[in-house]
């Protein structure tokens, strides 16, 4: 896949991740109730330039490589307001990853991307499962799990920006998903 593409929903513009970016990253990101429950690589406190580290040292080169693909969430009838980022990734376990800038949060916006980032994976990626790894403190990340289908398939332990504490795998395989988005 050479192109990443864009997605509009009801109310959400997902856009390739740029380098134009990285400012919103780093106002949006470095707050608690978003980092908490990401995995301990995330360095806390934030840098100053964290956001430009992350794009440039990470982000980009794993898309060049076809390796990840990644998000900025904005509004649809706001297109320069940005309020998150989401992202897929080739790596067993670990399929899809995002984050919400707390201004933004319970309004079912995630949801949303899920959905259409779920049928990229799925259609168009033609993955057979979705793995997604979270902290079982992250109440509000295994409600967009549970609301599209997913199930809980493992439980270990994990090292999170919060410290250590149990991590859930859940899952979701290709032919359960293609039946429940056809419902929905």
């Amino acid at each position: 896949m050479d192109r990443i593409p864009s997605f509009h929903t009801k109310r959400l513009l997902l856009t390739p991740l740029v380098e134009a970016d990285i400012p919103a990253i780093q106002q949006l990101f470095p707050h608690w109730d978003v980092v908490r429950y990401l995995d301990s690589r995330v360095p806390w406190p934030y840098p100053d330039d964290g956001a430009e580290q992350y794009v440039h040292e990470h982000v980009l080169p794993a898309v060049r490589l076809g390796k990840e693909w990644h998000w900025m969430i904005r509004l649809a009838d706001n297109p320069d307001q940005r309020i998150g980022s989401i992202c897929l990734y080739d790596q067993p376990g670990n399929h899809r990853g995002f984050w919400l800038s707390p201004a933004w949060q319970g309004r079912g916006y995630m949801q949303e991307a899920c959905k259409v980032i779920n049928r990229y994976w799925f259609d168009t990626l033609d993955r057979p499962v979705m793995q997604v790894p979270k902290a079982v403190g992250n109440a509000a990340s295994r409600r967009v799990s549970e609301r599209e289908g997913m199930r809980l398939v493992e439980v270990t332990e994990g090292e999170f920006v919060s410290g250590r504490m149990n991590k859930e795998i859940w899952e979701l395989r290709q032919e359960d998903w293609a039946r429940l988005d056809v419902c929905t």
